[in-house]
C-alpha cells in the first residue's frame, strides 16, 4: 500500500532490507536524503537509533495485528508480550500510527503530473564493490521491465488466474519487479514466504498450487535434497525462474528430473531494473547459458580494458546491456555514472561469452576472477564441477593470497545434510574434471555458506574471514 501510494504522489520510494542495523540505515537513508518512513513497529528500536543521527519528518509504523480478524487483533499484543517482543512506540507529532493516519484522511489523493523519465525508486545495489550506491530507476524502466517479464510469459492464462509464490524479498530488485510489480500487472495472487524455509515453501507449493515462482540456486539445490519433493504435486506450476546467482548445470538437470518443471535461468541486475537475459519458456534452451536479450534489449560482449571495442562470437569479455529497463544512473555519483554507462550501454561487471545462436553465458564476475599460477581462473567454472559431485549441496570458490602461485584456489563447501566427505575425496573428483591450475588448493567444510537474502554467495565475506582469521591446518582443511 505504502510503495504505490508513494510511486502515485510522485514520491520517490527507497526498498530497506529489514535486517538492517542502525549504521546501515543510516548510511543508505542518509545518502538517498529520506525524510519519511513507512515501517513495522517491531523496528521501531533501529529506526529511534537511526533517528539520532538523521533529520527524519515523520516515520509511520504499522503493526502485525492490523489487518488481522478482531479477536486476533485483540489477542496479538499479549503475545507478543509473552514473547518479549512487544515495542512501546512513543507515538507523537512525528511518529504516527499507519491505520490511525488513514482513519484519520479521508481527503482525495493530490493529483500529480508524472513524466516516465521521473525517478520512481532509489534500488539500492548489495554493496559488493564498497559502499552500497542507489540505482534511479524511473517509471518508465518500471513498466518497461515488467512490460518485457509479461510478454516473455508465454502461457495463456486469463486475467486474475495466476498465483505467485513470493519467495523473494520485495526490498530487492528481483522480489519488486518479478513479484510484486508483476503480481500487480497480472492481477495476481501472490502467496507471501516470511522466511525461505524449505518445509514452508513446500507446503506452500503443494497447497496454494502457485503458476509461477522465482528462485535462487541455494532454493532448487535444497529442494532436490528434500525428502518429501518427490510426492508433491507441481502440475499447476507452468513458470519457474532462477536468477540473482548462476544456477549450476547440475542443480537445475536434478530439480528438472525430480519435479518435471522446467527452470527459465535468468539474468539481470538492480541497474536493469530486474531482467536482461532469459532462456526461453518454450523453443531451444540451452543449458548454463542465461539465454538470450529479453524482448526490447540489446547486449553485446567487449575487450575488459576497452568497452567500445566489440568482441566476437565466442570470445570472453565483459557484458554490456541496453534497453529500456536500464537505469538513469546512480543517485549523486556522476562520476560511477558515468563509469557505468556509455553511450546508453550498461557495464554489468560480468564476464560473457556469446555463441553463435545470440545465447549468452556468465563466465564469472570481473572482480572474482582468480589469477593462479599465471592462469586465469573463472570461480564458476570450479563450482560447477563441485556442485557435479554427489555429496555437494553448495558451493563457492575464492582465491587467496599465495606467494608461489599468485593466489591459491580455495573451495568451501556445504555437504547435503547426512553426508560425509574429505578434502582429499574432493580433490581427487576435481583433478578428473579441472586442468591443474584450475583444481582446488585447499577445501574446507561449512555448515552453511554466507549469502544475501536474494541468494548470492557472498565469496568477499568468506575472502575477509580468511584473510581476518587464517585457519589453521587440520584434518578438514
Amino acid at each position: 500500500m505504502a510503495y504505490y501510494a508513494t510511486l502515485s504522489v510522485g514520491a520517490v520510494t527507497v526498498m530497506t532490507n529489514p535486517l538492517y542495523v542502525p549504521r546501515e540505515l543510516t548510511h543508505q537513508w542518509g545518502d538517498a536524503g529520506v525524510e519519511v518512513v513507512i515501517s513495522l513497529d517491531l523496528f521501531w528500536p533501529q529506526i529511534e537509533e537511526t533517528r539520532r543521527q538523521l533529520p527524519l519528518r515523520h516515520v509511520i509504523l504499522g503493526g502485525i495485528q492490523d489487518y488481522m480478524p478482531w479477536h486476533k487483533r485483540l489477542l496479538t499484543p499479549i503475545e507478543l508480550r509473552r514473547r518479549g517482543k512487544w515495542v512501546n512506540v512513543p507515538y507523537g507529532d512525528s511518529v504516527h500510527s499507519f491505520n490511525k493516519l488513514l482513519g484519520r484522511h479521508r481527503e482525495p489523493p493530490p493529483q500529480v503530473e508524472l513524466k516516465p523519465n521521473d525517478v520512481a525508486c532509489l534500488q539500492y545495489t548489495g554493496g559488493t564493490t564498497g559502499l552500497p550506491k542507489g540505482a534511479m530507476l524511473t517509471h518508465r524502466n518500471l513498466i518497461a521491465s515488467i512490460t518485457q517479464i509479461r510478454n516473455f510469459l508465454l502461457y495463456e492464462h486469463g486475467e486474475a488466474e495466476d498465483i505467485g509464490l513470493a519467495i523473494m524479498p520485495f526490498f530487492h530488485v528481483y522480489g519488486m519487479t518479478g513479484l510484486l510489480n508483476l503480481g500487480v500487472h497480472l492481477a495476481a495472487t501472490l502467496v507471501l514466504i516470511p522466511q525461505p524455509e524449505i518445509k514452508a515453501i513446500v507446503d506452500a507449493i503443494a497447497a496454494e498450487r502457485p503458476t509461477f515462482f522465482t528462485g535462487v540456486p541455494a532454493l532448487f539445490s535444497a529442494l532436490n535434497n528434500y525428502k518429501t519433493i518427490d510426492q508433491v504435486d507441481l502440475t499447476s506450476i507452468q513458470a519457474v525462474f532462477s536468477g540473482a546467482a548462476p544456477l549450476p548445470v547440475e542443480v537445475m538437470e536434478q530439480f528438472e528430473a525430480r519435479t518435471g518443471a522446467r527452470i527459465a535461468e535468468a539474468y539481470g541486475m538492480t541497474e536493469a531494473s530486474s531482467v536482461t537475459h532469459v532462456n526461453p519458456l518454450k523453443g531451444q534452451r540451452k543449458f548454463g547459458s542465461i539465454g538470450v536479450p529479453i524482448i526490447g534489449t540489446d547486449a553485446k560482449v567487449v575487450d575488459v580494458n576497452d568497452p567500445r571495442r566489440e568482441l566476437a562470437v565466442g570470445e570472453a569479455g565483459e557484458l554490456m546491456v541496453k534497453g529500456p529497463q536500464v537505469m538513469a544512473g546512480y543517485w549523486n555519483r556522476p562520476e560511477e555514472t558515468a563509469a557505468a554507462l556509455i553511450d546508453g550501454w550498461l557495464r554489468t561487471g560480468d564476464i560473457a561469452v556469446m555463441d553463435e545462436d545470440g545465447y549468452f553465458s556468465i563466465v564469472d564476475r570481473k572482480k572474482d576472477m582468480i589469477l593462479s599460477a599465471g592462469y586465469n581462473v573463472y570461480p564458476r567454472e570450479v563450482e560447477e564441477v563441485l556442485y557435479q559431485h554427489p555429496k555437494v549441496q553448495d558451493a563457492a570458490v575464492i582465491g587467496l593470497p599465495d606467494g608461489l602461485r599468485g593466489e591459491k584456489i580455495t573451495a568451501y563447501i556445504k555437504l547435503i545434510p547426512g553426508e560425509t566427505a574429505t578434502p582429499a575425496e574432493i580433490r581427487a573428483f576435481c583433478r578428473e574434471r579441472l586442468a591443474p591450475y584450475k583444481q582446488p588448493r585447499k577445501v574446507i567444510f561449512r555448515e552453511s555458506l554466507p549469502t544475501t537474502l536474494a541468494g548470492k554467495v557472498l565469496r568477499r565475506q568468506l575472502r575477509e574471514e580468511a584473510l581476518a582469521n587464517p585457519p589453521k591446518k587440520s584434518p578438514q582443511q
